[in-house]
């Protein structure tokens, strides 16, 4: 008898992903749409996440071998974007006004030339930066004096009573893609668990097919069961693909265990399906699902980090914020796929996750009808 009724769930199993890769829209908000955002967030952050480039423009008065080595040393250095269409200040002023530019690096001409009070070349660059660029000019200035400084070693051995030394620490720390990265996988769950059946949903009670459905055999755990089994499979392919560009693309670094991260996504996809299902099987037509869906995916998706990190909210918030159905979702990919922690550290995430679960399904089940 059991046996029947999983071969029913697997039936609508396997009609629910051959209907949702039949359907061009459904792939375009449920793959594409994703990967889209992963493209645009990922070249606005991945490529910037461990460099930090100035955009410059570099003026050249001098022709001592100082100045031209200057040159060669910036125009090979990965902290500098040099613009070399900028030959003067004057030109370089609106490009500075309009935020094209940091700043502009001028030597003048007497820059590295022998004094005849003194035995070694010597000059003084000028960086012209605008107020708004203020930051970025006084922190490039810095850059160019300790690169000055290790030239002028060359020229004067004086010894220094005090020094600086770095020391680098065996970790690894997150860079603003690896937290996009996470909150962007979030989007794309809600994406698939919410929005796919409050599409649907609705209507297939206008199409009456669900009418039909309830004259059969078939029970709402196990039409339940086999969206969850489809949405699964449909969200771990969409997902893989946005891994996969993620690495090849933008060079994320997944040190976490596949298995284990599929595991918690596909816990992430069914626990957020509920919601579509309790929006989807309530509702009669669209006018009243996707109302409700936005209402609680829009301010979901902003208070749980899926744009930009929740430590950068207050902390109040924050401690609210941990308890919404997306949070534990997000944390926990970000926790695994790039710190490298196992599903078993996970255990406050899981503990949110799982009585979400219980919360959403319970809800589901109690308002879904059948038309």
């Amino acid at each position: 008898m059991m046996r029947k009724k999983l071969f029913t769930v697997l039936v609508f199993t396997k009609l629910s992903v051959k209907r949702f890769f039949r359907d061009r829209l459904a792939l375009f908000f449920g793959i594409l749409f994703p990967l889209i955002f992963l493209l645009v967030f990922g070249g606005i952050f991945g490529q910037s996440a461990n460099t930090v480039t100035f955009k410059i423009g570099l003026v050249n008065h001098s022709s001592t071998m100082v100045a031209k080595e200057f040159v060669k040393n910036i125009k090979t250095s990965k902290a500098f974007k040099i613009n070399s269409s900028i030959h003067s200040v004057s030109g370089g002023q609106t490009q500075m006004i309009r935020g094209q530019l940091d700043a502009i690096v001028v030597l003048p001409p007497s820059f590295g030339n022998v004094s005849k009070n003194s035995r070694y070349p010597s000059g003084q660059a000028q960086v012209y930066y605008t107020n708004n660029t203020s930051q970025a000019g006084q922190t490039l200035v810095s850059l160019l004096k300790s690169q000055f400084s290790s030239i002028n070693l060359q020229f004067v051995k004086e010894p220094v009573p005090f020094s600086v030394v770095g020391r680098q620490l065996n970790k690894r720390s997150l860079t603003q893609f690896d937290y996009t990265f996470s909150g962007l996988l979030g989007f794309s769950i809600v994406g698939l668990g919410i929005f796919g059946p409050v599409n649907v949903f609705p209507e297939l009670k206008k199409q009456g097919i669900l009418r039909r459905l309830h004259t059969t055999p078939i029970r709402v755990w196990q039409y339940f069961l086999s969206t969850m089994a489809s949405q699964a499979i449909i969200g771990l392919i969409s997902l893989a693909i946005m891994f996969i560009a993620a690495i090849s693309l933008f060079k994320l670094k997944v040190i976490g265990n596949y298995g284990e991260i599929v595991i918690f996504l596909v816990f992430s996809i069914v626990m957020i399906l509920g919601i579509g299902l309790a929006i989807g099987g309530w509702a009669k037509n669209e006018r009243q699902a996707a109302p409700l869906a936005n209402i609680i995916v829009f301010p979901m998706l902003f208070l749980s980090g899926s744009f930009f990190p929740r430590f950068l909210m207050p902390t109040w918030l924050q401690n609210v914020t941990v308890y919404l159905p997306l949070t534990p979702v997000i944390d926990g990919v970000r926790l695994m796929a790039t710190e490298g922690e196992t599903i078993f550290q996970l255990g406050s995430q899981l503990a949110i996750m799982s009585i979400w679960t219980i919360v959403i399904y319970a809800i589901a089940f109690r308002l879904f009808r059948w038309e």
